[in-house]
């Protein structure tokens, strides 16, 4: 299978299918619901995700335009699921319309992982937890936990209606010589200690083949590709093997890539992290990709720690589009919603840089960063620049904003539907335009620095070398008096 040429709802609630058992994969949970819009294609369906992107597309077709007249910028995920929509919807339909396969298919799958136990890595993710799922269904075997689910991992199966896999100690204390296929991973540092290599039989994996990597004693398994997600790897394999995922274990899939990959947007992602998107969102019946995406960053942000600045910033990020005499651009909103704001808050030097990185590199006007206290129910707005710091300024004026002219308390204002993008539009529309004022993006794109991803997580993205870092004792501020171009102020 070659990759596409480039050029080409609310969810329902779902009983809970028992996921630690080989039969459980093959049971069909409720259909989620479906759109019946019909784009320029000219076939219906779901459009791989991108139903409601069409249903509220603009005049220019790259925007959502909503009740009020408000455009905003289709994401990248949405822009990246309807350029494959065509090549998703004739992959899933040529796609056999039972979940239980031709028996003869099964002649081409590995011998050694049927009734196999497929378990992801310590510190667990929610690729190793949705593809150890997909994995089982595909091998005709059991998926398995190393180690607790995260917040993100339990927001997936409970939208999927999937029930948690056992743990491998479980799973072991019913048969010590079970085999075991890795998912995920393959050192020995990331594998459950309960494991014995010696009943290792597999590896299903994308990360890179570093120190510690597992030695057998005979020939196993390897499935090892270099893209951005290992649920990626099994969606693939479903494809090529003709065998059609259920809703829940396809749906599970599509959380795990969107997972890894950052919705789309991560530097590891490739062609086939974006086809399995857009294929699995057609056989899970999603309509609003953009919406199941923002959801699941939702349920990740409750888990602050392991986030990095890159992945806070990007994670719930949308953009608007303004043209006025005064002003013409793109404004993009970043939300983060938690319990404990001052996690996020606390780590001001560390998101201001990455705000203008991501600023400077999306080529946008206007960048906030909104962190929402979900328990106290009060906003504050980060302020990386002078254009900024005005338009909060235009549309909260009775907003405090702090001495460095980095935040501004928003009180009780949490939603950006509601509360913060009328707002400014209200200001752009009355008039506002950006400052003549000197801000740190105006710095070249080469003094921003790289994104490295860390090779044992793939979610762990960091900015290195970045002129904009603050050092030690030093914090960062927002100059509210030098005058530049505007040409070049941003």
């Amino acid at each position: 299978m070659a990759p596409p040429n480039q050029e080409e709802t609310t969810p329902v609630k779902r009983p809970a299918s028992p996921c630690g058992s080989k039969a459980s994969h093959n049971s069909s949970p409720s259909k989620r619901a479906r759109g019946s819009s019909v784009g320029s294609l000219g076939y219906g369906d779901h459009h791989g995700g991108g139903a409601e992107a069409l249903r509220l597309a603009g005049p220019d077709n790259k925007t959502k335009q909503y009740n009020d007249g408000v455009l905003r910028k289709r994401t990248q995920v949405e822009t990246d699921v309807l350029a494959r929509e065509r090549a998703a919807h004739e992959l899933a339909d040529a796609l056999p319309k039972e979940i239980s396969t031709i028996p003869t298919i099964d002649l081409f799958l590995p011998e050694a992982l049927k009734d196999a136990v497929f378990v992801g890595h310590l510190v667990t993710d929610l690729d190793s937890v949705g593809g150890a799922i997909g994995a089982a269904a595909l091998y005709n075997g059991r998926a398995a936990l190393a180690s607790d689910i995260n917040s993100e991992t339990a927001f997936a199966l409970e939208e999927w209606g999937v029930a948690k896999p056992p743990t491998i100690e479980e799973v072991l204390k019913e048969n010590p010589n079970v085999k075991i296929c890795l998912v995920d991973h393959q050192q020995t540092s990331q594998m459950n200690p309960a494991i014995n290599p010696d009943n290792v039989v597999g590896v299903i994996d994308h990360h890179a083949l570093q120190s510690k990597t597992i030695v057998t004693d005979r020939p196993i398994y390897i499935d090892i590709r270099p893209w951005g997600s290992m649920s990626t790897i099994i969606s693939h394999t479903f494809l090529t093997h003709h065998k059609r995922p259920s809703v829940g274990v396809a749906g599970m899939l599509l959380c795990a890539i969107l997972s890894d990959t950052l919705n789309l947007q991560g530097p590891t992602t490739t062609e086939w992290d974006r086809l399995m998107v857009a294929t699995l969102s057609e056989i899970a019946g999603v309509d609003d990709i953009q919406f199941l995406a923002s959801q699941q960053f939702k349920a990740k942000s409750k888990e602050l720690a392991g986030l990095s600045a890159h992945g806070l910033v990007n994670g719930d990020q949308k953009c608007f589009s303004f043209s006025t005499e005064a002003f013409t651009g793109d404004v993009g909103f970043a939300v983060v919603e938690t319990t404990d704001d001052a996690v996020i808050i606390d780590r001001l030097d560390e998101l201001l840089p990455e705000i203008v990185a991501c600023k400077k590199e999306k080529n946008l006007s206007v960048l906030f960063f909104a962190v929402v206290n979900i328990v106290q129910l009060k906003g504050t707005l980060l302020l990386c620049g002078p254009s900024e710091l005005s338009l909060a300024k235009a549309a909260f004026p009775d907003c405090k904003v702090n001495d460095a002219h980095t935040m501004m308390d928003l009180g009780s204002r949490v939603s950006r539907k509601k509360d913060y993008i009328p707002e400014i539009t209200k200001a752009i529309k009355a008039g506002w335009k950006k400052p003549v004022k000197r801000g740190v993006s105006v710095i070249d794109m080469a003094a921003l620095g790289q994104l490295e991803v860390d090779p044992t997580d793939y979610q762990r993205i960091t900015r290195k070398g970045s002129m904009l870092a603050v050092k030690e004792g030093e914090h960062f501020t927002v100059d509210d008096d030098s005058i530049v171009d505007e040409e070049n102020c941003i």
